[in-house]
Formats: C-alpha cells, structure tokens, sequence
C-alpha cells in the first residue's frame, strides 16, 4: 500500500490517494480539490480509482468531488446520502468496506460535524476534521466538544501508539504524540 499527499491551496485542506500496489486500484479520501498532480499520478501509474471516502461533508474537504467524477467513474462513500446532488453508498456507525483490494474499517465520530467518520486501513487513520496534530476538530457548542473529546479518547487514542493520523488539515501526526501533547485533550 502506498499513500500520496495533496494539499487543496484554496482551503489548505488535505486530501489523500491510497493504492494497492498489487491491483493498481486507487481510493481518493476528501477530495478537497483535483489538482493536475494528481491526475498526472494516477495517470502516469496507470492507478484505477474505485471509490471516494469522505470524511464529512464540509465542502473545504470535497469541493473537488464533481471534477473527480467527471473524470474517473468511482463509488463515493459517505455517512450522507447525497452530496451535491451526487448519491452516495451510505454508511453508518462502524463497519468494514473491501475496497481496491484493501480492508477499509470506518467508525462514526461526530462532533466536529454529525456526519463525521474516521476510515483505518493498516497502521494509519484518515481523521479529516476530528483530530489533527496537536488539536481537535472545531465544533458548535460545549456539547458537541464533550462528545468528540470523549469520542477521540474511546476511539483514537486507545489505538496503538504508532498508528499514524492524517488529518483534513495540517500535517500528519502519530496516535503517542497526540497522546502526549494535544492541548485540547
């Protein structure tokens, strides 16, 4: 498995390609916007995207969804039913998906938004908006920070330490540091 980072200039909000090296098939998390590199990567490596996981539906973090269809023809997974008038296969609370090869887990972690999910494959976590390094997503209310927190506490931070944490914005960080040295926890 490989993992590509790009970052959308206009929202500073990250998005992330995972490739299954043995299928070549591709899965694009948060396409907050489709940038020529990231054609050309998926392109140039004859990767095959099958599917988009959002994280939620905030558009910094998928404002680039129409683009993507236009050009690639790739289920979008999400905890809505549709985003911008584009149906979704709905998923809920926690699961697994087989996708690209790949064993994808997911898990509901509202808060930051009430559609929020986390999606885990191997060693690494795709946050979007709940966790980033150092701080926690923001929220709309004192009730709503109660229940990330203690949601992240339950959800992330009993994962292993060296489990690495890609969040919706801001660089990548590890499940001891945030441990250690999240202010907001």
């Amino acid at each position: 498995m490989k993992i590509y980072f790009h970052m959308s200039i206009e929202s500073f909000s990250n998005c992330y390609v995972i490739v299954n090296e043995l299928t070549s098939e591709a899965l694009v998390v948060d396409p907050g916007t489709v940038t020529k590199e990231m054609i050309n990567q998926l392109e140039d490596n004859h990767y095959k995207p099958v599917a988009v996981l959002v994280t939620h539906n905030h558009e910094n973090n998928i404002r680039g969804l129409k683009t993507f269809l236009k050009i690639y023809d790739a289920d979008v997974y999400a905890a809505e039913s549709k985003i911008f008038g584009i149906p979704t296969k709905v998923i809920h609370g926690d699961g697994k998906l087989n996708l690209a090869g790949l064993e994808i887990e997911y898990f509901s972690l509202p808060g930051h938004s009430p559609d929020s999910l986390v999606y885990k494959t191997g060693t690494v976590l795709f946050s979007g908006d709940v966790i980033g390094a150092g701080t926690i997503g923001e929220t709309n209310s004192s009730y709503s920070k109660k229940i990330l927190k203690r949601g992240i506490e339950q959800r992330i931070l009993t994962q292993p330490e060296d489990t690495t944490i890609m969040p919706g914005h801001g660089p990548m960080t590890t499940v001891a540091a945030e441990r250690s040295f999240n202010i907001d926890l």
